[in-house]
């Protein structure tokens, strides 16, 4: 298969005495993959097949680096059937770098793909796979994965954590991120600037600041990201803390037009949203139940978020199954469910929603519970419109 070149760009000439030598070629890739020129790499290997210089596992790491970096996926795809043809494919060093290119290039089903085919998973493989869910927004696929990997007896490092707190924070899932601050403490990792900063953010957007604070007091160091996420988890506190006074005289007046204006499906979001943090639950049901439209998922999400924050087991259930019904082909809202009846002790309940799932052929997460929680930044979108 011939490799393409970049539209507008003409690769500088090899010297002939470098054109034999696939090492110095190798050399070449992996300094101008370092120094992030762009397609100089992908041209340094198009000469290389162009003068029949073969390329070895030490080739393509660097190439398919270069790859990620500007997000190429055309050129991705081209040498992962270089790779497959020259042999190269059972190296993992390769096959993780072509988990990096398609998971930076957003195109998750050729990730997941790849990840598949792997006979052995390293930690980085792992770490690749959950980075490219939660920068996708695949949340629930970015923690199915992690707890898949402990299943799986590969021990998380620092990266695969800071991005599987992320994936907690922007998902409600505090359950899980207590779990990993757990897992952190127990491990003796000390709480650099990124991974105090990961947890300090994970717990301000789950609604448990305090300990937040703890964490933050605790850290040696601290950036302006560390500062911010204080900032932004405390403001988020505060305005939860004054919604707990809340006696829906305020929300009335915009629904009776009293402002000139309507409240569509997001400000009603942010309402249910807030009252479900602030533990408010009934009231959050009574919003939902009075609004002019049905409820969606995001917030069916916020409200069993505040559910299970709040310890109302019942109102979780009813929740969990509203989700169930508009996404019947969710496995997370399954588990969901499946969670909260054990908590409750309803066993049998457990096994017809595990039923259910075989039945349907979904897929099941095979570790602790998470919440689902729509991003605070979408729940909160209309404030910036």
């Amino acid at each position: 298969m011939p490799v393409s070149r970049p539209l507008g760009f003409r690769p500088p000439p090899l010297h002939p005495s470098l054109q034999a030598h696939v090492f110095i070629c190798n050399s070449l890739i992996r300094a101008f993959s370092h120094n992030h020129t762009p397609h100089t790499p992908f041209s340094i290997y198009t000469h290389m097949h162009s003068n029949s210089i073969l390329p070895n596992n030490f080739t393509f790491p660097f190439l398919l680096k270069s790859l990620a970096d500007f997000k190429g996926l055309s050129e991705g795809q081209c040498i992962h059937t270089h790779v497959v043809k020259l042999g190269q494919f059972d190296d993992i060093y390769v096959q993780n770098s072509l988990l990096n290119v398609y998971a930076s290039c957003g195109d998750m089903g050729l990730c997941m793909r790849v990840f598949d085919e792997m006979p052995h998973r390293d930690v980085v493989s792992w770490t690749v796979l959950i980075t490219g869910y939660r920068s996708a927004e695949r949340y629930d696929d970015a923690l199915i994965a992690f707890e898949q990997m402990q299943y799986a007896g590969v021990v998380p490092n620092h990266v695969t954590m800071v991005n599987a707190l992320s994936a907690c924070a922007d998902f409600g899932a505090l359950e899980m991120g207590v779990w990993i601050h757990e897992f952190i403490r127990r491990s003796g990792w000390e709480f650099d600037v990124i991974l105090g900063t990961s947890l300090i953010d994970m717990y301000g957007k789950c609604g448990r600041i305090e300990e937040g604070l703890v964490v933050f007091r605790s850290m040696k160091e601290k950036n302006v990201f560390t500062w911010n996420s204080l900032i932004k988890g405390l403001a988020l506190a505060r305005i939860t803390q004054g919604w707990c006074k809340w006696d829906g005289k305020f929300f009335g007046s915009l629904t009776n037009g009293k402002y000139g204006f309507s409240p569509g499906v997001k400000h009603y979001a942010c309402v249910i949203d807030l009252l479900a943090r602030a533990g408010i639950l009934q009231e959050a049901m009574e919003v939902m139940t009075r609004m002019p439209f049905e409820p969606n998922k995001v917030m069916w999400g916020a409200f069993l978020a505040g559910c299970r924050a709040h310890g109302d087991l019942e109102l979780s259930e009813f929740a969990a199954r509203k989700l169930v019904e508009l996404e019947p082909g969710n496995g997370a809202y399954y588990v969901l469910l499946s969670n909260i009846y054990a908590e409750m002790g309803r066993w049998s309940d457990v096994e017809k929603v595990r039923r259910l799932m075989k039945e349907g052929g979904l897929t099941k997460d095979l570790g602790c519970s998470s919440i689902e929680l729509e991003p605070q930044e979408r729940v909160y979108e209309l404030l910036a419109e």
